[in-house]
């Protein structure tokens, strides 16, 4: 269903913490401009954990209605509580979201039947397509191979973000999920090789700061380009580093301020980039060719 190169977009905000709409639109277009693939409105990456729920059907709602059909928008609707997460896909759908993007639940531990369970029930009553999202490092919890196969026979559950650095479970998946389920990287770092073992795409926060190389490396992977690949993906590799000196999205957000898009916004218990860091992620971006940060940006 999805291909290529989609972004975990950042949720910008102004210096108080409200949301910026008009940043928004212009990330927006700076991704249509790039070429993304497709676009994930409150993810990891986009503060989901602090977003309220008319907030994140408005976020969904405007980038919608300012990509129209220009670009594919998924809204991510995840919660620790399979009632929340019904609610929440619903209410991407309502905003006209294209599928929804639904992580594990945290924090209390399900055993695999009870993942089993939560997806199908999600699937069945939220009324979008699903990504479903893995990311134990984050959750505590660790969607098997098993019972991924297992789910990806249901018909709306359409593909899996995988965000582990372990390429061996790609081969896992691949050899056991149905040929048409989609399977995306979700560690930058690997994405290359999980496109290259099998892989339809990364969702990426580097894609935040360098849309146009992202897009350029899943084209040439997908292509079975890999020298072309694997340049482009050299010249991101300090960058894919650099973007998690601190948790995400604490450094992305100060590079794309860099790049003058949004302000310096972010919300607690996040809290912004500290000046020690600010010499490597300055230092990738320079690699990567995205140009010094400009000290006056908004």
């Amino acid at each position: 269903m999805f291909r290529g190169s989609l972004v975990a977009l950042v949720t910008p905000m102004t210096a108080d913490g409200a949301l910026d709409f008009t940043a928004l639109d212009r990330l927006l277009e700076f991704h249509i401009a790039a070429g993304t693939d497709a676009v994930v409105i409150a993810g990891t990456t986009g503060e989901a954990p602090t977003l309220e729920a008319d907030e994140l059907e408005a976020l969904v709602a405007r980038a919608v209605a300012t990509c129209g059909d220009r670009m594919p928008v998924i809204g991510g609707s995840g919660s620790n509580c399979t009632r929340k997460t019904v609610d929440l896909t619903r209410r991407v759908r309502r905003a006209g979201a294209k599928a929804a993007l639904v992580v594990t639940p945290y924090y209390n531990k399900p055993p695999q039947r009870g993942l089993e369970s939560h997806y199908r029930a999600v699937a069945d009553q939220g009324g979008l397509p699903v990504i479903m999202y893995n990311v134990p490092g984050r959750t505590g919890c660790d969607l098997q191979p098993e019972t991924a196969a297992a789910l990806a026979s249901h018909p709306g559950l359409v593909g899996l973000k995988e965000a582990t650095p372990d390429l061996a479970r790609l081969a896992r998946l691949r050899e056991l999920c149905p040929e048409d389920f989609c399977l995306l990287s979700g560690d930058d770092a690997t994405s290359l090789g999980f496109i290259l073992g099998g892989g339809q795409g990364v969702i990426s926060v580097t894609a935040n700061a360098a849309p146009r190389l992202i897009k350029g490396m899943c084209q040439a992977a997908l292509a079975g380009e890999e020298r072309k690949a694997r340049m482009i993906d050299e010249r991101l590799k300090d960058l894919h580093a650099a973007l998690f000196c601190e948790p995400n999205p604490i450094p992305v957000k100060w590079v794309v301020k860099a790049l003058g898009l949004i302000s310096a916004g972010i919300r607690l218990p996040l809290s912004w980039m500290a000046t020690e860091h600010e010499a490597r992620v300055r230092a990738a971006m320079e690699k990567a060719g995205l140009g010094e940060p400009a000290p006056d940006n908004p």
